[in-house]
């Protein structure tokens, strides 16, 4: 028969004291939320309004009331920010919490695979690979299945191992999981599950694990195993959980798992800035966390340390129509200043360019920092014009939300095809061109250059032995010789020989005898007969690549002449060029960004541009509430990076592949917000 003995918490000190006065350093929602009881917590914390600081002295106040470190899990999302919040315990309070359990799900994860995962068949020094060394291992496995990716467009290895990472975290069935993101690979289900099949066996044979399998083996051994389960289970009395609303579905089971008998879990986020499903993040794990824990406790921290109060009253309206949310209302703690945000109606994308390039010069005389300035937008696209006239005034900028727009492998590989007919001889353009083929690498490419090359080295000496120069423009083919005729001849390898014949044809299709259409059609044709396919197998945000090259080429409809379109992409990225340096030694320049990368920044002046409707909200999004409102959470998130000038701007007009100029219909969240709550700036020209 067994006996049950407990072990009593040690006091807080020996004199019995409180070390810290919270109700001095807390307001009165972060206390609340800091010295609430053991059980299930929600803490709803608004934008600005000192989420990290809540997390910190809650961690604080659980040590000094007693409970021992390694009985504390902290998970966060970057083990960066764990650092910080311990860091910060350690200067409000001195005791030794070196045994706190801090970092990443994916970091304990591993911590505690070390230890247990011989349970699933691997040892202690197995290998975390990384996407490249997934990458490898994934196209091995497919040559091992006998597949061909040279015969059929089967997915590559980078977005093989982003299908398989989302089955993972969202715990979707594979087939669900392609028909609604992948779609056009739901022919290849079969295939496709067969190689992950053998990726699996082969990640055990190796004893490697992938980034998820961190996640999933850890959570697996736990269901398999309930001793090791209890272990963990009695060993972390108290979970804390930062930016709840951006975790997965395995994420949320994992805590759900540890925090089953005690239930003593504090869930800290922010409903209304969950913006992350297209990567996986669950938006029903914090929506529902009091349905699950049915005897929860909800905090709601509203008092922002952030933005002027304008600012705030212009977030609240806009987030207001989103059904599904834990409504709260954020409280400026900062003074009025005065100066409503500004609602900017402009003729074109142009204008709109003009106007943020402007405004920002203007800001930068009244002694505003440039890299105290953002400019949001919806998708890295709307963008285009924006760099273009930053360029042209010598205005330093960076792009937070990744490589600039016209220096993205799709762009730079669409238009390799509109320089290759320009200029024959472009060496550069010619190989990228040939290498999106199936069937044609690196020796192949070299040798049809060289072929290519000789054939317009034999063109040129027949032109010169025959009548005088053309006068077509320099660089093009010859009128009357097409592109097919001199391609067709060279010899490509027979897996390469359908699409090579495709190419052929669509080089003639662009330049007909050899004379290039419109830039905006040719980049029409080069995606719908080449491109689409590859750009499908070969990425894993098919979908936002496709939509840069649509807007690419209604871009390209203002230029009528293809040497004058090349030649500003060829200005734009030198300029860029030539003023990156400068950019890294001061940090003075604006900040371009997506608003999914804005996300937890801040800056004195934000303007967010392209608001109509198809852009943001987008096109598809439009469709259902649940997309429709995850879009009004993301412009929500927009606002709230703005600290004390906010301008909201779109254009009236824009060109359309197709229909020329088509009237815009302002952002249905622009509508949403009064219009005492704005500033109606009329913008003229001189």
């Amino acid at each position: 028969m067994s006996r049950q003995y407990t072990l009593q918490r040690a006091p807080a000190s020996r004199d019995g004291g409180i070390h810290i006065d919270y109700s001095a350093e807390l307001n009165e929602q972060q206390l609340a939320a800091v010295t609430a009881s053991p059980g299930p917590l929600l803490v709803i914390a608004g934008a600005g309004s000192g989420k990290t600081r809540t997390l910190t002295y809650r961690v604080a106040y659980l040590l000094e009331n007693g409970i021992d470190p390694r009985n504390i899990l902290l998970l966060t999302f970057t083990n960066k920010a764990a650092r910080e919040m311990l860091g910060r315990v350690a200067n409000v309070l001195p005791i030794d919490a070196s045994g706190l359990w801090g970092g990443t799900f994916h970091s304990v994860g591993n911590r505690i695979l070390r230890r247990h995962g011989t349970a699933l068949g691997y040892s202690s020094g197995f290998t975390i690979m990384d996407r490249e060394d997934q990458k490898d291992l994934i196209d091995a496995v497919v040559t091992s299945a006998g597949i061909d990716p040279k015969e059929i467009r089967f997915p590559k290895g980078d977005v093989l191992a982003e299908i398989f990472s989302f089955v993972v975290n969202t715990e979707k069935p594979m087939e669900e999981l392609l028909a609604e993101k992948f779609p056009y690979f739901l022919p290849l289900l079969d295939k496709i599950q067969n190689v992950r099949e053998r990726y699996e066996q082969k990640k055990k044979a190796t004893n490697s694990m992938d980034f998820d399998d961190l996640l999933q083996k850890s959570l697996s051994m736990f269901q398999q195993h309930e001793r090791i389960a209890e272990i963990y289970r009695r060993q972390f009395q108290f979970i804390l959980v930062d930016e709840y609303q951006d975790t997965n579905k395995i994420q949320a089971d994992l805590v759900d798992l540890l925090a089953r008998d005690h239930h003593n879990v504090m869930v800290v986020g922010d409903d209304a800035q969950s913006i992350y499903s297209w990567r996986g993040a669950n938006f029903q794990n914090i929506l529902e966390f009091p349905k699950r824990y049915p005897d929860a406790q909800v905090f709601k921290i509203e008092m922002n340390y952030r933005s002027v109060p304008e600012i705030l009253e212009v977030a609240n309206a806009a987030i207001a129509a989103n059904v599904r949310q834990f409504r709260k209302h954020l409280s400026a703690t900062r003074e009025s200043k005065a100066l409503k945000p500004a609602l900017v109606a402009l003729n074109d994308s142009a204008e709109q360019a003009q106007f943020v390039a402007q405004r920002i010069l203007e800001l930068r005389d009244e002694n505003v920092d440039l890299s105290d300035i953002a400019v949001l937008y919806r998708a890295h696209y709307h963008a285009i014009e924006l760099q273009l006239e930053l360029s042209r005034r010598g205005i330093p900028y960076q792009i937070t939300s990744g490589v600039r727009f016209f220096e993205q492998a799709h762009i730079k590989d669409v238009t390799a095809f509109v320089r290759v007919v320009v200029n024959p001889r472009d060496e550069v353009a010619f190989k990228r061109m040939v290498k999106l083929l199936p069937g044609i690498g690196n020796r192949t490419a070299e040798n049809l250059w060289r072929s290519w090359e000789n054939s317009l080295t034999a063109v040129a000496a027949r032109d010169d032995r025959g009548a005088e120069a053309t006068s077509a423009p320099t660089g093009v083919s010859d009128p009357g010789y097409s592109f097919g005729e001199r391609l067709g001849a060279l010899t490509v390898p027979a897996k390469a020989r359908k699409s090579w014949e495709q190419l052929v044809h669509t080089l003639d299709e662009i330049a007909p005898a050899g004379q290039p259409n419109m830039p905006s059609e040719m980049i029409t044709s080069v995606v719908e007969a080449i491109y689409d396919d590859y750009a499908k197998a070969n990425f894993t945000n098919y979908e936002l690549r496709r939509e840069d090259l649509n807007q690419l080429a209604i871009f390209a409809r203002q230029f009528k002449d293809v040497h004058e379109f090349l030649s500003q992409l060829a200005l734009i990225s030198n300029v860029d060029a030539e003023a990156a340096p400068a950019q890294i030694s001061d940090k003075e320049a604006v900040n371009l960004s997506s608003v999914h990368q804005a996300k937890g920044l801040e800056f004195h002046t934000v303007f967010v541009i392209w608001l109509t409707d198809g852009m943001f909200p987008s096109n598809r999004s439009l469709d259902t509430r649940d997309a429709l409102e995850e879009e009004r959470r993301l412009f929500y998130v927009a606002i709230t990076r703005a600290r004390d000038e906010l301008y909201l701007a779109y254009p009236q007009m824009r060109l359309s592949g197709g229909y020329g100029d088509v009237f815009q219909r302002p952002s249905r969240f622009l509508q949403e917000i009064p219009n005492e709550l704005v500033e109606d700036w009329q913008v003229q020209r001189r």
